[in-house]
């Protein structure tokens, strides 16, 4: 049977992301968070500020002023978890009633054949009934954490990324000759036999993709027939992890999580790049594709069951209008994305806003909706801080949806 702590390792695994940093995505539509951005609804491919830019769209590097110094984050990161079943909890309900089950099977004397067995029985019957609560339940995680440096100048800003991100997919598949079983030993109508126990098979499985980038960005601003275009690229080294954990409910032990014989890694190069233009003096209009290379990363096979992680460009438009202490901006995804070929793909439309209060003090807010309906719409709010003549930046944002879907983000940085 389980050992106590092993069924909260659901819950661990759906955090094994954050961990392994430290380790579709679902928040942020592509591949990084930027607290600002992700406070106005996930957006920034045309209202990126030149610090961040490498993040969402590169080409936003040249919006730099004259006046505009090197540009450090250190840190942006953010994570987003989606429970629409409360699995996360119903894993940690069963431990103990998982417990109780195993000791009164363990200790199962003679004498209490002789008296019925009760406690087998009750105990039999609580996990059958846990079990049936756990059925199809499922739930979902995401992670990132970046560190950017971001050098302004008037003729080939570049900048330096390193970025980490992840999802998680947790599922519980249980067996319904596991409850028949069970139940049959609470009623009576079933005989418990030694070795039983080893004949169920409900199971969890667990599926986590860690994907790091490294790399450098450049962007210059061209004229196109009289229009200011300027266009940024990111080349990147791209090293996968790919975890796929599966075992029985009853042995599903989180150490195991990050064994050799679950984890198999992928290295290769990749690509984002981005367009950006301004017009009618406050507008911006902005489109960037990520990993444009495709890539299909296969998981190893565990018990019979592998999975195929997809890498997949990610094209998204974005429009935005900047006056004053005004800031409002949308962005669309033109390309579904992409995750484990188990999940649902989804494809995001973003809306939010910004307001400059005072030269220090930003307010945020925005939304979030999968066109796709696969992934749960969110509200989205947040705030910005920017100290000591703006040498340091601190934004905070969080963001909540339906079905337990909620969100947290930070960034710190610095200009110099």
């Amino acid at each position: 049977m389980v050992k106590k702590s092993a069924q909260r390792s659901a819950l661990k695994y759906s955090a094994v992301v954050t961990a392994l940093f430290l380790s579709s995505s679902a928040m942020a539509a592509g591949t990084w968070y930027d607290a600002r951005n992700d406070a106005m609804g996930g957006t920034g491919v045309a209202s990126s500020l030149y610090g961040s830019a490498v993040l969402a769209n590169p080409a936003l590097m040249t919006r730099a002023k004259p006046d505009d110094n090197v540009s450090i984050i250190v840190p942006s990161a953010g994570i987003q978890v989606t429970d629409k079943d409360h699995l996360l909890d119903k894993v940690d309900d069963i431990t103990d009633t998982v417990d109780r089950y195993r000791t009164v099977l363990n200790n199962f004397t003679l004498a209490d054949f002789l008296r019925g067995y009760p406690e087998l029985r009750a105990a039999s019957g609580d996990v059958a009934n846990k079990l049936s609560d756990l059925r199809g339940n499922k739930a979902d995680g995401s992670a990132g954490a970046a560190i950017a440096v971001t050098i302004p100048n008037d003729t080939l800003p570049f900048a330096f990324i390193t970025k980490a991100y992840g999802t998680a997919h947790v599922r519980a598949n249980v067996v319904q000759g596991d409850i028949d079983y069970l139940r049959g030993v609470a009623d009576g109508t079933r005989f418990p036999q030694f070795g039983d126990q080893n004949n169920l098979r409900s199971s969890a499985n667990g599926l986590a993709a860690l994907t790091t980038d490294y790399g450098v960005a450049v962007a210059h601003e061209f004229t196109i027939a009289g229009q200011p275009v300027s266009v940024g690229v990111t080349p990147k080294v791209q090293k996968t992890w790919l975890y796929n954990y599966t075992a029985s409910i009853y042995n599903y032990d989180k150490n195991d999580i990050n064994n050799s014989q679950y984890r198999s890694t992928d290295t290769g190069f990749n690509v984002d790049a981005g367009l950006a233009t301004t017009f009618a003096e406050n507008w911006t209009l902005g489109v960037t594709g990520q990993n444009l290379v495709s890539r299909d990363l296969q998981t190893k096979e565990v018990n019979g069951y592998r999975d195929t992680y997809q890498i997949r460009p990610l094209v998204t438009t974005g429009l935005s209008w900047d006056k004053g202490p005004f800031t409002v901006t949308g962005d669309v995804d033109l390309t579904e994305t992409k995750r484990f070929k188990s999940q649902d793909n989804s494809q995001y439309a973003a809306v939010g806003a910004e307001y400059r209060v005072l030269d220090w003090l930003q307010l945020r807010g925005g939304y979030r909706a999968d066109m796709r309906s696969h992934d749960e719409n969110v509200v989205t709010a947040g705030f910005g801080v920017s100290p000591f003549n703006k040498a340091v930046h601190l934004d905070l944002a969080g963001s909540v949806g339906a079905n337990n879907t909620w969100g947290a983000m930070m960034q710190l940085g610095f200009n110099f």
